[in-house]
């Protein structure tokens, strides 16, 4: 196949509204060669892992910890030269996305490791840790929660032996079996209330450490995005920040100047967003609000920035918001009305918090479908997706039912 035929960035508007990334055509097998390299890499020498989710809450988490053990700064610097000969300053890899995945490891080593995972792969993150890392290794666990036990049992098993502890901090929902399991395996788990705390603070106030005020303000304004609270115009810098650089280069951009962000980082960002705009419009003009037992739920489709989109079918009056995705993904966003939004991702391969969830649908056995599922905006995704709301709904009614005859 050649490159440019599944290359996205010289694509227009529309048609990249549309289409994954490049990341998505990369074969599993090549992405998972890279990763070993990466994470071998990583871990050479070092004395701390920490199995993160590259989004802003989970580097976050990096950086506190990267803090406490007092881990060399490698702060980068921007190169105007390289942007001019390159011509093509915005075309930026997104780490765990279906955009360019497959960056190489931080060039100086630290005692800290970074083992980025999403948490669909995140047993072969700590699988990784436990075949790579030296005996002893202090490993967290950061910003993911498993759906299942049984998906990192003998991962977590294999770290645990190598490790000489594993804690892990999070704040989604988790299962009580799932807790019980991991804790019973040996970790140390901690587990915030994701209506209050994001991953960040559960590190912040976990860790035997004196944080000065940047690394509290960064959990805070990390906060701020992370629950949806948007109190704080810096955290949708943040954000967006952590989602369009690499990941090594986010934390260690934070660790020097916090939550202002630098003025070349500012303007990288700023660039950026005219391109997420863009996105979001066409994501948002073709949405559509669907009535499932009393709740109004907004549906859409589209490579785009799911929080702002889902922010504007709630003002179009959504109770709760699906955003498909051309990777086969979709996010779920709930509001003070609908706040089971992780049940839906539950019934559909997914997870997460009540009023912020995600799932990918198992129900692509071969590119036809994907073709379908881009020529077709995602109709099959939608429509299982929506069948999981009103079985959601329909089970919240007779809970309800149950209730009242209860009390009667």
């Amino acid at each position: 196949m050649y490159d440019d035929l599944i290359d996205s960035s010289d694509l227009s508007i529309a048609r990249k509204s549309i289409l994954p990334g490049t990341g998505f055509f990369l074969p599993d097998t090549l992405e998972e060669d890279r990763e070993e390299e990466r994470t071998e890499a990583a871990l050479e020498g070092a004395d701390v892992a920490v199995v993160a989710d590259p989004d802003a809450d989970g580097l976050a988490c990096v950086a506190l910890i990267r803090e406490a053990y007092d881990d060399v700064r490698t702060v980068p610097e921007p190169d105007a030269d390289a942007d001019e000969e390159d011509g093509n300053e915005s075309d930026v890899a997104v780490y765990g996305s279906e955009e360019e995945p497959l960056e190489d490891p931080e060039p100086t080593p630290h005692s800290v490791a970074l083992v980025p995972a999403s948490p669909h792969d995140v047993e072969d993150a700590l699988g990784r840790v436990a075949e790579y890392a030296d005996e002893g290794i202090d490993l967290y666990v950061c910003d993911l929660a498993p759906d299942r036990y049984e998906y990192v049992e003998e991962e977590l098993d294999a770290a645990l032996e190598t490790a000489s502890g594993v804690a892990w901090y999070d704040h989604h929902q988790w299962g009580d079996d799932v807790a019980a399991a991991v804790r019973e395996a040996g970790a140390d788990l901690v587990v915030g209330d994701s209506e209050e705390e994001c991953s960040a603070d559960v590190v912040y106030r976990s860790l035997e450490y004196e944080f000065g005020p940047v690394y509290e303000e960064l959990a805070a304004v990390t906060r701020d995005h992370d629950l949806w609270l948007r109190e704080d115009p810096r955290s949708d810098d943040l954000a967006d920040y952590a989602y369009w650089t690499e990941p090594a280069e986010y934390v260690e951009v934070v660790r020097e100047y916090g939550v202002d962000l630098p003025e070349w980082a500012q303007a990288f960002i700023t660039e950026r967003r005219v391109e997420k705009e863009a996105l979001i419009d066409r994501a948002v003009a073709r949405s559509e609000l669907r009535e499932i037992g009393g709740y109004t739920v907004g549906i859409t489709y589209g490579r785009c920035s799911q929080n702002e989109v889902a922010e504007a079918m709630r003002e179009q009056g959504a109770d709760a918001s699906v955003v498909v995705k051309p990777a086969g993904s979709a996010s779920i966003r709930g509001t003070d009305e609908f706040d089971r939004c992780h049940e839906v991702a539950g019934r559909v391969n997914g997870g997460g918090h009540p009023k912020a969830a995600g799932c990918k649908p198992d129900i692509y056995e071969d590119m036809l479908d994907y073709a379908h599922h881009w020529t077709s905006r995602g109709a099959v995704t939608k429509q299982v997706i929506l069948e999981a709301f009103e079985a959601v709904v329909a089970a919240e009614a007779d809970e309800a039912e149950r209730d009242d005859e209860s009390d009667a």
